[in-house]
């Protein structure tokens, strides 16, 4: 079983995903795809002994990603801190198997330039109560497609953005690989 892994920076989610299924035994193959050959991702990969590729943002575009992906046909494919939008060529042909970790309880906080630090100071600016993740299905827009899963957290003041933050990526890396599992599970059973 193939599970591709797209992420864009320090790749701390990708390393706990792939470290996770190792510990458990899931007969499972995993690449990264990055966006950005300066990526911390990539030395984790190296270190890992798992195959991390290079693509630029014209191979997304054009349909070099798109016939890679064809070729291995993944199971899954798992946005883990990828700041490109998905082309809609590529979401077509894989409908409910691309999915996203955003670092908010979506309706919430999503949208164009809402990743990682930008969400966290929106969220304290805004003095909600609560925030958290949500691991969802992509679709063509932005950080709106079918939720699967989210946990929140209670924001206790005064609090900042990376204090938030910290928080969140406890989250996301507690809760991301679970999730991941029941899907393999729910897909395989079907």
């Amino acid at each position: 079983m193939n599970i591709i892994i797209f992420a864009s920076g320090n790749g701390s989610n990708a390393e706990n995903i792939i470290r996770y299924f190792t510990k458990t035994n899931h007969n499972i193959q995993f690449k990264v795809i990055t966006n950005n050959q300066n990526a911390g991702v990539v030395k984790r990969c190296e270190n890992l002994n798992i195959e991390c590729l290079i693509f630029k943002k014209k191979d997304f575009e054009n349909t070099k990603v798109l016939k890679f992906l064809e070729k291995i046909k993944p199971y899954l494919i798992i946005l883990a801190g990828f700041l490109l939008k998905i082309p809609n060529s590529i979401i077509n042909n894989f409908e409910k198997k691309i999915v996203n970790i955003h670092p908010s309880l979506l309706p919430k906080y999503g949208g164009k330039g809402m990743y990682g630090i930008n969400v966290h100071k929106k969220v304290i600016a805004n003095k909600e109560k609560e925030s958290g993740i949500s691991i969802h299905y992509v679709n063509g827009n932005y950080d709106e497609g079918e939720i699967i899963f989210q946990k929140s957290i209670e924001i206790n003041y005064p609090s900042d953005s990376g204090k938030l933050s910290k928080k969140i990526h406890k989250l996301e890396m507690e809760y991301l690989p679970k999730t991941i599992e029941k899907l393999i599970k729910h897909i395989h059973n079907e």
